[in-house]
């Protein structure tokens, strides 16, 4: 049965990755997204964007009526798609192979009847360099070879138990199951063997099947947190993984990118690169719930960078994967954008802005992985004291805040907040560990900071913290001032502002990031939705003020509004719709910091 709109809804879609790509599969059992071979790469199946010219592998059962039913097999990154039809179920299982000592690439797809006779329809519809090119086949020792038509020479290999009829721009297969038959699809990248997955087929889709499922469910098992939320803390976190590279430790914002934050807008972000901010929040996360490997691989990611700079001022916003940083942002003309939200840009523009908070997300990482993990070395200290020293000198700078606004500099709240954060932590590091630093100077300047923030920050007339100097609107990024433990939860000017953004910014456990209409802006008119991970922070905020019992209920509402697998993309619409890139990391870190500081209180309160 067709999907009765060309577009799926951005929360009918599950994440399967192998922590190098990863690919989005629909309620009805299609990948209508996967870039090739790596998070950042063009795609070769985009109808997530387009749903004519952007390619799709789709598997369908041929009934009048089908239910589509979705659950991830638990602790795991692995999916299964259900078919539920009048005269019995199929069952679809999809997940790509994880080996992080060899990431080279393979996508496995398996169809098995439950109950009944089924006639099933195959169409793959490979589009090369996100949708601009076609492509060609050749048959070779039993496989499909296929390749671009462009100038790029992509390939990718196809090995089924079922023939293909190539059909104009696809290639097509019809087969007719009954119970307990199977049949299987391996994509797998054209510079690997594949004359033993040829000759038993069966053999390697089901080791590959057991190794998978033995990986996560292994790498799951090593969570610290036991608590009320396990399960939806333990799929955060399996998606934060799915986000992040093996080869390299660095770790994508979300999945996709060109996703609108408004149907029919402009806000559409290329999200598959490493933000500095991003990426520091999410090892936060990961150093929470134990996972050390993570968050080292990380730090000698983030070494390399820091380096490859002489200056400070050199370090970049964000990154591809594997450190680069040519991310120009171009736009896609030839994809109508989902839902007709055009333009869809690729690269990311706001790439060599400057931010200042970046500094102190960075330096608060290194300190957790210091203190929680294990010791820095020297080495490594002393390239970090160029970012604490520039923080010293520059925190009075003008830049573009938390939400990469286009519309000109200004001094942010968030920049002040976190330069002081980065002024703290450094000194804290240093004192701990007994390592030469200025420290006069920086707690002379971490004083200045703090006394900036209190008084210069604050408009009495909105009894709040604004968002930037001289301003008189709010910003759901101030809700990071206790998180981060500049304020006490408890600071009479800290309640007041948590109560002027409650009246402005919050309805219930929705959280808009600022009022578009007399904030700092991105140059983009129109409306957007509520910020997820903000929500996040604003139920962390209510239980460290002691208003645990609001702050469970709305988290637990908030678990509401994630998809059907408890994924969650950047926002939601007034409609309650996931809009934005998706599945959005920062959002998952947010939720398992809440459910980390909601355990914590519950446990010191008895009730655990």
């Amino acid at each position: 049965m067709k999907t009765p709109n060309r577009y799926c809804p951005i929360e009918d879609y599950g994440l399967i990755g192998n922590l190098e790509t990863a690919a989005l599969v629909s309620k009805h059992g299609t990948i209508d997204f996967l870039p090739y071979a790596r998070f950042d790469s063009p795609t070769i199946f985009a109808a997530l964007l387009d749903r004519d010219k952007g390619g799709f592998f789709s598997i369908e059962i041929e009934c009048e009526e089908v239910n589509h039913k979705q659950l991830y097999l638990p602790d795991t990154a692995i999916l299964i798609t259900r078919y539920l039809t009048n005269v019995g179920i199929a069952e679809l299982t999809d997940f790509m192979p994880v080996n992080e000592e060899n990431s080279r690439f393979a996508l496995i797809r398996k169809l098995k009847i439950i109950k009944g006779d089924h006639t099933v329809r195959v169409e793959l519809k490979p589009r090369f360099d996100y949708g601009k090119h076609g492509f060609h086949v050749d048959k070779e020792n039993g496989s499909l070879a296929i390749q671009s038509e462009g100038s790029d020479k992509q390939a990718f290999r196809l090995i089924c138990s079922v023939d293909f009829e190539v059909e104009k721009d696809r290639l097509s297969a019809e087969a007719c199951l009954k119970a307990r038959d199977e049949i299987s699809f391996v994509l797998l990248s054209d510079d690997q063997p594949y004359s033993d997955v040829i000759d038993d087929l069966g053999r390697f889709v089901e080791k590959s099947f057991d190794s998978t499922l033995h990986f996560w469910r292994n790498w799951a098992n090593q969570s610290a947190y036991s608590g009320r939320w396990q399960d939806i803390v333990r799929r955060s976190v399996i998606t934060l993984k799915l986000l992040t590279s093996c080869r390299y430790g660095s770790t994508v914002a979300a999945a996709t990118f060109g996703l609108p934050e408004h149907i029919g807008g402009q806000r559409n972000w290329d999200y598959r690169y490493t933000w500095i901010r991003d990426a520091a929040f999410t090892m936060h996360s990961f150093l929470r719930l134990g996972y050390t490997c993570e968050a080292r691989q990380f730090i000698q990611w983030i070494q390399q960078r820091s380096l490859e700079i002489d200056a400070a001022d050199e370090l970049k916003l964000m990154y591809r994967i594997d450190g680069a940083s040519d991310l120009e942002e171009t736009e896609i003309p030839h994809l109508e954008g989902y839902r007709g939200s055009a333009p869809v840009r690729s690269g990311n523009g706001a790439y060599d802005q400057f931010q200042l908070d970046i500094f102190g997300e960075l330096i608060d990482t290194i300190y957790l992985y210091n203190k929680n993990a294990e010791p820095i070395s020297y080495d490594f200290w002393l390239s970090l004291t160029k970012f604490i020293d520039f923080v010293c000198e520059n925190w009075q700078q003008k830049d573009r805040g938390i939400w990469e606004v286009r519309d000109g500099e200004k001094e942010f709240l968030i920049s002040k907040v976190m330069s002081w954060v980065a002024l703290d932590r450094g000194i804290r590091i240093a004192e701990g560990r007994s390592f030469p630093a200025p420290l006069e100077r920086w707690r002379a300047a971490r004083n200045d900071v703090f006394n900036d923030v209190y008084y210069n920050f604050w408009n009495p007339e909105c009894e709040a913290f604004v968002q930037y100097r001289g301003a008189a609107t709010l910003d759901a990024s101030a809700l990071l001032i206790p998180l981060v433990r500049m304020l006490s939860p408890n600071e009479p000017r800290w309640i007041s502002t948590l109560q002027a953004i409650e009246n402005e910014l919050i309805t219930d456990s929705l959280v808009y990031r600022y009022n578009l209409n007399n904030g700092a802006s991105d140059g983009f008119s129109g409306e957007e939705g509520t910020f997820s991970m903000c929500s996040f922070w604003y139920i962390e905020c209510l239980a460290k003020s002691g208003e645990i019992d609001k702050a469970i209920l709305y988290f637990e509402k908030m678990l509401g509004y994630a998809n059907h697998l408890g994924l969650y993309s950047e926002q939601i619409s007034l409609k309650g719709e996931q809009l934005g890139n998706f599945p959005q990391a920062f959002t998952h870190l947010g939720l398992i910091s809440a459910a980390y500081q909601l355990q914590l209180l519950l446990a010191q309160d008895g009730r655990s």
